[in-house]
Protein backbone atom coordinates (compact mmCIF):
# COMPACT_ATOMS: atom_id res chain seq x y z
CA UNK A 1 0.00 0.00 0.00
CA UNK A 2 1.25 3.70 -0.55
CA UNK A 3 2.52 5.70 2.53
CA UNK A 4 -0.41 7.76 2.60
CA UNK A 5 -3.09 5.54 2.60
CA UNK A 6 -1.44 3.40 5.24
CA UNK A 7 -0.57 6.39 7.43
CA UNK A 8 -4.79 7.49 6.90
CA UNK A 9 -5.75 3.87 8.25
CA UNK A 10 -3.05 4.08 10.85
CA UNK A 11 -4.18 6.49 12.05
CA UNK A 12 -7.94 6.44 12.50
CA UNK A 13 -8.19 2.32 12.63
CA UNK A 14 -8.89 1.65 16.47
CA UNK A 15 -11.52 4.63 15.85
CA UNK A 16 -13.24 2.42 13.19
CA UNK A 17 -16.60 0.84 13.55
CA UNK A 18 -16.58 -3.03 12.86
CA UNK A 19 -17.53 -2.21 9.65
CA UNK A 20 -14.85 -0.25 8.34
CA UNK A 21 -12.12 -2.25 10.09
CA UNK A 22 -13.55 -4.72 8.04
CA UNK A 23 -13.22 -3.00 4.88
CA UNK A 24 -9.80 -1.67 5.80
CA UNK A 25 -7.86 -5.07 6.67
CA UNK A 26 -9.68 -6.03 3.21
CA UNK A 27 -8.18 -3.30 1.38
CA UNK A 28 -4.51 -3.67 3.19
CA UNK A 29 -4.57 -6.84 2.17
CA UNK A 30 -6.18 -7.39 -1.49
CA UNK A 31 -5.53 -3.57 -2.41
CA UNK A 32 -4.85 -5.02 -6.35
CA UNK A 33 -8.06 -6.49 -6.27
CA UNK A 34 -10.44 -3.55 -4.64
CA UNK A 35 -8.76 -1.11 -7.20
CA UNK A 36 -10.84 -2.16 -9.73
CA UNK A 37 -14.01 -2.93 -7.64
CA UNK A 38 -17.10 -0.45 -7.67
CA UNK A 39 -18.18 0.47 -3.92
CA UNK A 40 -21.07 -1.81 -4.18
CA UNK A 41 -18.52 -4.46 -5.55
CA UNK A 42 -16.36 -4.05 -2.16
CA UNK A 43 -19.31 -3.69 0.03
CA UNK A 44 -20.55 -7.51 -0.72
CA UNK A 45 -17.06 -8.72 -0.71
CA UNK A 46 -16.58 -7.33 3.28
CA UNK A 47 -20.32 -7.62 4.30
CA UNK A 48 -20.91 -4.08 4.14
CA UNK A 49 -23.66 -1.84 2.31
CA UNK A 50 -22.71 0.58 -0.17
CA UNK A 51 -23.04 3.67 1.75
CA UNK A 52 -20.85 2.16 4.34
CA UNK A 53 -18.03 2.11 1.82
CA UNK A 54 -18.80 5.85 0.42
CA UNK A 55 -18.62 6.77 4.51
CA UNK A 56 -15.25 5.10 5.10
CA UNK A 57 -13.65 6.67 2.31
CA UNK A 58 -15.08 9.94 3.63
CA UNK A 59 -13.84 9.48 7.03
CA UNK A 60 -10.28 8.15 6.00
CA UNK A 61 -10.36 11.96 4.34
CA UNK A 62 -10.56 11.39 0.69
CA UNK A 63 -13.16 12.86 -1.44
CA UNK A 64 -15.83 10.39 -1.58
CA UNK A 65 -15.19 6.45 -2.99
CA UNK A 66 -13.49 7.64 -6.13
CA UNK A 67 -11.18 9.24 -4.13
CA UNK A 68 -10.08 6.11 -2.00
CA UNK A 69 -10.49 4.16 -5.55
CA UNK A 70 -7.69 6.53 -7.26
CA UNK A 71 -4.97 6.40 -4.37
CA UNK A 72 -5.37 2.29 -4.98
CA UNK A 73 -5.19 2.51 -8.31
CA UNK A 74 -2.08 4.73 -8.03
CA UNK A 75 -0.40 1.81 -5.82
CA UNK A 76 -1.33 -0.63 -7.76
CA UNK A 77 0.18 1.48 -10.85
CA UNK A 78 3.44 2.02 -8.68
CA UNK A 79 4.22 -1.57 -7.48
CA UNK A 80 2.41 -3.83 -10.50
CA UNK A 81 5.37 -5.53 -12.49
CA UNK A 82 4.52 -5.24 -16.06
CA UNK A 83 2.44 -8.93 -16.41
CA UNK A 84 0.28 -7.69 -13.05
CA UNK A 85 -0.41 -4.96 -15.11
CA UNK A 86 -1.52 -6.57 -17.78
CA UNK A 87 -3.49 -9.69 -15.77
CA UNK A 88 -5.06 -6.26 -13.62
CA UNK A 89 -5.74 -4.06 -16.49
CA UNK A 90 -7.47 -7.55 -18.23
CA UNK A 91 -9.70 -8.33 -15.71
CA UNK A 92 -10.25 -4.56 -15.60
CA UNK A 93 -11.84 -3.82 -19.02
CA UNK A 94 -12.75 -7.45 -19.68
CA UNK A 95 -14.63 -7.78 -23.18
CA UNK A 96 -14.79 -3.92 -23.62
CA UNK A 97 -13.85 -2.45 -26.59
CA UNK A 98 -9.82 -1.63 -26.44
CA UNK A 99 -9.86 1.29 -28.60
CA UNK A 100 -12.87 3.10 -26.84
CA UNK A 101 -11.01 1.96 -23.38
CA UNK A 102 -8.04 3.55 -24.31
CA UNK A 103 -9.13 6.75 -25.72
CA UNK A 104 -12.03 7.21 -23.34
CA UNK A 105 -8.82 6.71 -20.27
CA UNK A 106 -7.10 9.25 -22.07
CA UNK A 107 -9.12 11.81 -22.50
CA UNK A 108 -10.31 11.75 -18.73
CA UNK A 109 -6.41 12.08 -17.92
CA UNK A 110 -6.22 15.03 -19.79
CA UNK A 111 -9.76 16.73 -18.20
CA UNK A 112 -8.20 15.48 -14.71
CA UNK A 113 -5.06 16.93 -15.96
CA UNK A 114 -6.08 20.18 -16.26
CA UNK A 115 -8.03 20.23 -13.11
CA UNK A 116 -5.82 19.79 -10.81
CA UNK A 117 -2.35 21.05 -12.25
CA UNK A 118 -0.62 24.21 -9.94
CA UNK A 119 -0.83 27.01 -12.87
CA UNK A 120 1.32 29.43 -9.91
CA UNK A 121 4.15 26.07 -10.62
CA UNK A 122 3.27 26.52 -14.25
CA UNK A 123 3.81 30.32 -14.77
CA UNK A 124 7.12 30.02 -12.27
CA UNK A 125 8.33 27.03 -14.36
CA UNK A 126 8.03 29.24 -17.62
CA UNK A 127 10.22 31.92 -16.12
CA UNK A 128 12.78 29.19 -14.54
CA UNK A 129 13.01 28.11 -18.17
CA UNK A 130 13.37 31.31 -19.76
CA UNK A 131 16.15 32.57 -17.17
CA UNK A 132 18.27 29.39 -17.06
CA UNK A 133 21.66 28.91 -18.18
CA UNK A 134 21.06 25.59 -19.11
CA UNK A 135 18.16 23.62 -19.26
CA UNK A 136 18.85 19.94 -18.87
CA UNK A 137 16.05 17.22 -19.39
CA UNK A 138 16.12 13.99 -18.33
CA UNK A 139 13.48 11.26 -18.04
CA UNK A 140 14.09 7.21 -18.27
CA UNK A 141 12.55 4.48 -19.10
CA UNK A 142 9.34 5.01 -20.89
CA UNK A 143 9.42 8.14 -20.20
CA UNK A 144 12.54 8.57 -22.24
CA UNK A 145 10.62 9.53 -24.65
CA UNK A 146 8.69 12.74 -23.17
CA UNK A 147 12.61 13.53 -22.21
CA UNK A 148 13.08 13.33 -26.17
CA UNK A 149 10.24 14.48 -27.14
CA UNK A 150 10.53 18.15 -25.11
CA UNK A 151 14.30 18.34 -26.03
CA UNK A 152 13.64 18.07 -29.60
CA UNK A 153 11.24 21.24 -29.82
CA UNK A 154 13.03 23.03 -26.90
CA UNK A 155 15.93 23.33 -29.19
CA UNK A 156 14.06 24.95 -31.84
CA UNK A 157 13.67 27.82 -29.11
CA UNK A 158 16.46 27.62 -27.29
CA UNK A 159 20.61 27.05 -27.56
CA UNK A 160 21.25 25.89 -23.89
CA UNK A 161 19.39 22.87 -24.01
CA UNK A 162 21.53 19.15 -22.63
CA UNK A 163 19.20 15.93 -23.34
CA UNK A 164 20.74 13.62 -20.59
CA UNK A 165 21.15 10.20 -22.03
CA UNK A 166 20.06 7.98 -19.14
CA UNK A 167 21.14 4.68 -21.04
CA UNK A 168 23.75 3.85 -18.15
CA UNK A 169 24.46 5.56 -14.70
CA UNK A 170 27.55 6.85 -15.67
CA UNK A 171 26.15 8.90 -18.66
CA UNK A 172 23.58 10.59 -16.64
CA UNK A 173 26.52 11.94 -14.37
CA UNK A 174 28.65 12.71 -17.48
CA UNK A 175 25.99 15.13 -18.70
CA UNK A 176 25.15 16.63 -15.58
CA UNK A 177 28.38 17.26 -13.54
CA UNK A 178 28.41 20.83 -14.72
CA UNK A 179 24.59 21.27 -12.95
CA UNK A 180 24.64 24.53 -11.13
CA UNK A 181 21.94 26.83 -9.74
CA UNK A 182 21.97 28.73 -12.68
CA UNK A 183 20.75 26.14 -14.55
CA UNK A 184 17.08 24.38 -14.31
CA UNK A 185 16.79 20.25 -14.27
CA UNK A 186 13.17 19.30 -15.87
CA UNK A 187 12.40 15.89 -15.20
CA UNK A 188 9.92 12.99 -16.21
CA UNK A 189 9.24 10.33 -14.52
CA UNK A 190 6.29 7.85 -13.88
CA UNK A 191 5.16 4.63 -12.53
CA UNK A 192 6.81 2.16 -12.22
CA UNK A 193 9.29 5.29 -11.43
CA UNK A 194 12.76 4.62 -12.37
CA UNK A 195 15.79 4.89 -9.60
CA UNK A 196 18.02 6.50 -12.73
CA UNK A 197 15.55 9.64 -12.46
CA UNK A 198 16.12 9.88 -8.46
CA UNK A 199 19.40 9.63 -8.42
CA UNK A 200 19.47 12.36 -10.96
CA UNK A 201 17.19 15.07 -9.54
CA UNK A 202 19.03 14.15 -5.94
CA UNK A 203 22.44 15.26 -7.77
CA UNK A 204 20.50 18.11 -9.34
CA UNK A 205 18.87 19.12 -6.16
CA UNK A 206 22.21 18.87 -4.19
CA UNK A 207 23.94 21.71 -6.60
CA UNK A 208 20.74 23.76 -5.93
CA UNK A 209 19.41 24.10 -9.30
CA UNK A 210 15.97 24.45 -10.03
CA UNK A 211 14.01 21.14 -10.85
CA UNK A 212 10.95 21.09 -12.60
CA UNK A 213 9.39 17.52 -11.87
CA UNK A 214 6.49 16.61 -14.17
CA UNK A 215 5.26 12.94 -12.69
CA UNK A 216 1.67 11.92 -12.07
CA UNK A 217 1.20 13.22 -8.40
CA UNK A 218 2.47 14.84 -5.46
CA UNK A 219 3.06 11.50 -3.59
CA UNK A 220 5.41 10.19 -6.12
CA UNK A 221 9.10 9.96 -5.01
CA UNK A 222 10.47 12.85 -7.12
CA UNK A 223 8.26 15.17 -5.86
CA UNK A 224 10.48 15.52 -3.07
CA UNK A 225 13.11 16.88 -4.83
CA UNK A 226 10.67 19.35 -7.13
CA UNK A 227 11.29 23.06 -6.82
CA UNK A 228 8.60 23.42 -9.50
CA UNK A 229 6.13 20.24 -9.31
CA UNK A 230 3.99 20.01 -12.02
CA UNK A 231 1.38 16.87 -12.05
CA UNK A 232 0.18 15.31 -15.35
CA UNK A 233 -2.35 12.42 -15.19
CA UNK A 234 -1.34 9.05 -16.63
CA UNK A 235 -3.41 5.56 -16.82
CA UNK A 236 -3.04 1.70 -16.79
CA UNK A 237 -4.94 0.32 -19.82
CA UNK A 238 -2.77 -2.89 -20.01
CA UNK A 239 1.06 -2.67 -19.31
CA UNK A 240 1.48 0.49 -21.83
CA UNK A 241 2.11 3.22 -19.80
CA UNK A 242 -0.44 5.95 -21.04
CA UNK A 243 1.93 9.60 -21.26
CA UNK A 244 -1.09 11.75 -22.96
CA UNK A 245 -1.73 13.82 -20.40
CA UNK A 246 2.17 14.45 -20.00
CA UNK A 247 2.38 15.20 -23.74
CA UNK A 248 -0.13 17.69 -23.67
CA UNK A 249 1.56 19.21 -20.53
CA UNK A 250 4.21 19.69 -22.56
CA UNK A 251 2.79 21.51 -25.71
CA UNK A 252 1.57 24.32 -23.25
CA UNK A 253 5.34 24.71 -21.15
CA UNK A 254 6.66 24.73 -24.17
CA UNK A 255 4.26 26.79 -26.37
CA UNK A 256 4.01 29.18 -22.93
CA UNK A 257 7.68 29.81 -22.77
CA UNK A 258 8.67 30.41 -26.20
CA UNK A 259 5.43 32.86 -26.27
CA UNK A 260 7.95 35.15 -24.02
CA UNK A 261 10.50 34.77 -26.34
CA UNK A 262 8.71 35.54 -29.58
CA UNK A 263 10.95 37.05 -31.27
CA UNK A 264 14.26 35.29 -30.98
CA UNK A 265 12.02 32.40 -31.87
CA UNK A 266 10.84 33.34 -35.37
CA UNK A 267 14.51 34.03 -35.81
CA UNK A 268 15.45 31.03 -35.07
CA UNK A 269 12.09 29.23 -36.98
CA UNK A 270 13.07 31.28 -40.06
CA UNK A 271 16.86 30.02 -39.70
CA UNK A 272 15.54 26.43 -39.41
CA UNK A 273 13.50 27.29 -42.50
CA UNK A 274 15.62 27.98 -44.73
CA UNK A 275 18.10 24.93 -43.69
CA UNK A 276 15.87 22.97 -44.16
CA UNK A 277 14.49 24.04 -47.84
CA UNK A 278 17.74 24.38 -48.82
CA UNK A 279 18.44 20.84 -47.83
CA UNK A 280 15.48 19.00 -48.77
CA UNK A 281 14.78 18.32 -45.03
CA UNK A 282 10.84 17.98 -45.38
CA UNK A 283 8.71 16.87 -48.64
CA UNK A 284 7.56 19.74 -50.58
CA UNK A 285 4.45 18.50 -53.04
CA UNK A 286 5.16 21.01 -55.93
CA UNK A 287 4.36 18.58 -58.05
CA UNK A 288 7.49 18.35 -60.06
CA UNK A 289 9.43 14.85 -59.76
CA UNK A 290 12.54 14.49 -56.94
CA UNK A 291 15.61 14.59 -58.34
Amino acid sequence: MSKSFQNRIDECYSRLSKGHKRIADYLQNNYEKAAFMTAVKLGEATNVSESTVVRFASNLGYDGYPGLQKALQETVRSRFNSIQRMKAAASRVGSSDMIDTALSADIEMIKATRESLSRENFAKSVEAINSAEKIYILGARSAASLASFAAFYMNLVYDNVVLVDTSGTGEIFDKLYRISERDVCIAFSFPRYSNQTLNALRFAAERNAAVITITDSETSPIAQYATYLLTAKSSMVSFVDSLVAPLSLINALIAEAAGEKSEQVYKNLQSLEDIWEEYRVYRVDSGEESE
